[in-house]
């Protein structure tokens, strides 16, 4: 493939890990409902929406798309200015590893992935014996993409396609996505109010946008579709498996290790990548470019190892990272959080990462006491807070 699996994508909206909003049981064709879903997200009456989905029509007729695909397809579909908006705000920034991790690998991710993976074992060998994908690896996917399946996204995956397409910031990519994405109604693995995703068109436990899911979703169960929207994880789990089986997984190789750990010295590494200055050091093996084919970011690969390697019931990261830009550890962090929720200024959430929610609470308590309101942590406000 040309285009990693997500590169369309911020990566991971669900750092908040995954997509946006809750799954539902698409894959027992129940009716879609807009419920729970932002109002920006909801169709929306735009002339010119409708002129470019007339002329797309007859593109995709052309292509192959039937009338009746096509009349399924659209019925109820819409313009959703929310996803012009989320695509258009995507903030582009490098998160440090360790703040990945601190989320990719929290202790509620590691321990929720334990039990899912502790469910689903069957199946998950299964898979693996078929594929040659570890089980925790695949597990660890599923995690990072949907929280073991609570954050599957119920985003209308036509309406969110057609109207990235029709948008043109990347018109001729989403207008393949939407092709692929009638192509699976025609197929018939999913019905039309049960093709839903996040709001840039990726579907499923583990996030497939509509070509990768042409080129690589499996019949696990044997059931005659390719469910990767349904409850039962398993067509998902196998597709994830056979995504990196063709990405070229080695059976019996690990992804990688932390330098100075026994597993580190179970292969030869083909690179040491050390991506925080003065941080952890990483030894690499092949598998680590497959898990870099589903998602493009050596934070994501290392996210995804880890986390497989925390479910298999391995110990966190052993080295330390040090102090960030403004001279704090991820304790001092946590502590900062603590204590501004403590003095009513919520952060949401007291992981140590300095992200939007703990910047506003900066700032609401430095504008309260009259301070500068740069919106940065320090280690004069966590002296300050007490």
């Amino acid at each position: 493939m040309s285009i990693s699996r997500r590169s369309f994508t911020v990566g991971l909206a669900a750092l908040g890990l995954a997509a946006c909003s809750t799954g539902n049981r698409a894959g027992s064709f129940a009716p879609r409902s807009d419920a729970g879903l932002a109002p920006d997200l909801q169709p929306q009456p735009n002339a010119g929406y409708d002129a470019w989905v007339s002329a797309f029509k007859s593109r995709a007729a052309a292509q192959g798309i039937s009338d009746s695909t096509l009349r399924r397809g659209f019925a109820g579909a819409g313009y959703l200015p929310g996803v012009v908006k989320r695509d258009r705000n995507q903030t582009e920034f490098s998160r440090s590893l360790e703040d990945y991790l601190a989320i990719a690998a929290s202790d509620e991710r590691v321990t929720k992935g334990r039990a899912a993976f502790a469910r689903h074992q069957s199946v998950l060998r299964q898979i693996e014996a078929r594929y040659g994908v570890p089980a925790e690896v695949v597990t660890a996917v599923w995690g990072l993409e949907s929280f073991y399946g609570e954050r599957r996204g119920n985003v209308p995956v036509v309406s969110a396609t057609s109207t990235l397409a029709y948008d043109g910031r990347r018109g001729a990519f989403f207008e393949k996505q939407l092709i692929a994405a009638l192509r699976i109604l025609e197929r018939g693995d999913v019905s039309a109010p049960g093709l839903t995703g996040s709001w840039a068109g990726a579907m499923g436990h583990t996030q497939f946008i509509p070509t990768s899911y042409q080129s690589f979703a499996v019949d696990f169960t044997g059931d005659g579709k390719r469910d990767i929207w349904s409850d039962d994880p398993s067509d998902s789990l196998a597709s994830t498996a056979a995504y990196l089986a063709k990405s070229g997984w080695k059976s019996g190789q690990k992804w990688g290790a932390e330098m100075g750990t026994a597993a580190a010295s179970s292969a030869t590494p083909v690179q040491i990548l050390q991506p925080d200055a003065g941080g952890p050091r990483f030894a690499i093996f092949n598998n680590f470019k497959a898990i870099k084919r589903y998602n493009n970011s050596d934070n994501y690969a290392i996210g995804v190892g880890h986390l497989s390697d925390r479910i298999a019931g391995g110990g966190p990261i052993q080295a330390s990272f040090g102090p960030d830009k403004y001279g704090l550890t991820i304790d001092d962090r946590k502590a900062l959080q603590e204590r501004l929720t403590a003095r009513g200024f919520d952060t949401d959430g007291t992981d140590g990462v300095i992200g939007p929610n703990s910047r506003k609470a900066i700032t609401a308590y430095q504008q309260s006491q009259g301070l500068p309101e740069t919106g940065d942590p320090s280690r004069a406000l966590l002296a300050r807070l007490g």
